[in-house]
């Protein structure tokens, strides 16, 4: 429901209510009609009253009625909205993320090459450098890890940004 409608329906029940409590303050304030003579006419303005009394509750009551309608309204507007603004958001922001990571990894995995050409050059120096050889075999264990993060985050990334 939008602002005008909720507006209008906000305005007819205030104006209900207050007609109601106009005629109530003008029932309390009037003299007893049981007590003593009762003027002429005035029988016919009392179920005039009650009548439109009667209608005003009647329009009191589907006021409210489209009052909590309109809030549940808005309820259900609000939680759409959530769902248009914010879901695309947040698929963009983790997608987002994952080829964030996804770079630092290949970051990562490209130094690991490159101190695994380091060590292989230093191992092939000498021929019994164990050291080497040994940091050679972790260089290239730590680019194949990194190597492994990179791709499938990117394919994590992939596969989101498609909503699969």
């Amino acid at each position: 429901m939008d602002s005008v409608r909720f507006g209008r329906a906000l305005g007819v029940g205030a104006r209900a209510a207050a007609k109601t409590l106009v005629s109530a303050v003008d029932a309390a304030a009037a003299p007893n009609p049981s007590a003593g003579t009762k003027p002429a006419g005035t029988k016919k303005t009392a179920a005039a009253a009650a009548t439109s009394g009667e209608r005003l509750g009647q329009q009191a009551a589907r006021a409210a009625s489209q009052v909590s309608v309109s809030s549940a309204g808005l309820k259900q507007g609000s939680k759409r909205f959530g769902q248009a603004v914010w879901h695309p958001v947040v698929k963009l922001s983790g997608v987002l993320w994952l080829e964030l990571t996804g770079v630092f990894f290949g970051i990562f995995a490209l130094s690991a090459v490159g101190g695994a050409w380091k060590w292989r050059e230093a191992m092939h120096e000498v021929a019994g450098n164990h050291l080497a050889h040994e940091r050679f075999e972790w260089a290239v264990v730590m680019a194949a890890v990194f190597a492994y993060f990179c791709v499938t985050s990117f394919l994590k990334a992939r596969r989101r940004g498609r909503g699969q």
